[in-house]
């Protein structure tokens, strides 16, 4: 089966993979009783699924405790926090730079250039990159050696996966850091093997979108670029 991918909010994704149904940093779940076509995770819709749950650390934007009463009505729910997340009954912990396997999953993380961590994933076939946090965060008017030191991390974490194939990536671009805010997408673009990206972490302001496509920067790898508009829009994947 291809991947098919849902844009909940923000940094949210849910991901089909065709055995399994992966979340990723849910946070907004309102409209109450909306499902999969609003950006909500309705249990009915996903109850007789293999569920797993991530989230990549501790933000309110990232992290919502509502995901750990779900173990209540999904029974094979699996749930991976990152460990600056307070330990949560039921929950795998996991730190930067780790590797573990579950049951048809093997789960490895990067250490994020803010708080927590990056997820690979490989499952069902296919590799799977969900940046959290880790971005090139270059603040206009930081310090010049904080920058500094922002891209050498940032680099440095990425650098990990060149070699890699990724079959889908979840990367942010955020339009509050104003004419860098596509630097940490496009140093992933031109460093690993990513078939599909979907650019992330812009809140209210989809229109980065357009922007990104349409920046000279990108031409080489536009067309790996998949555009988002709303949330709840899904988007399918080879």
């Amino acid at each position: 089966m291809n991947l098919k991918a849902w844009y909940l909010y923000n940094s949210g994704f849910a991901v089909d993979t065709g055995s399994h149904f992966l979340i990723f940093d849910y946070w907004v779940d309102s409209p109450k009783g909306a499902g999969l076509e609003s950006g909500v995770i309705s249990l009915d819709e996903i109850r007789s699924k293999d569920v797993i749950v991530f989230c990549s650390h501790r933000h309110g934007d990232h992290y919502n405790p509502k995901i750990i009463s779900w173990q209540r009505e999904l029974p094979k729910l699996k749930i991976i926090l990152s460990d600056d997340i307070p330990p949560a009954p039921g929950a795998v912990m996991i730190g930067k730079n780790q590797r573990i396997l579950l049951e048809g999953c093997a789960i490895e993380t990067l250490a994020s250039t803010d708080e927590g961590v990056a997820f690979i994933v490989e499952i069902d076939g296919k590799r799977i990159y969900h940046a959290g946090d880790l971005n090139w965060w270059h603040w206009e008017g930081e310090p010049e050696q904080e920058n500094a030191d922002m891209a050498y991390n940032y680099k440095k974490q990425i650098n990990l996966m060149a070699g890699k194939t990724l079959d889908l990536a979840f990367a942010p671009v955020d339009p509050r850091l104003e004419a860098q805010y596509n630097w940490g997408i496009d140093y992933l673009m031109r460093t690993v093997d990513v078939k599909k990206v979907i650019p992330m972490h812009f809140g209210d302001n989809p229109s980065i979108i357009g922007k990104l496509l349409s920046d000279p920067q990108t031409a080489q790898y536009k067309a790996r670029i998949a555009p988002l508009e709303k949330r709840g829009q899904s988007i399918e994947l080879c």
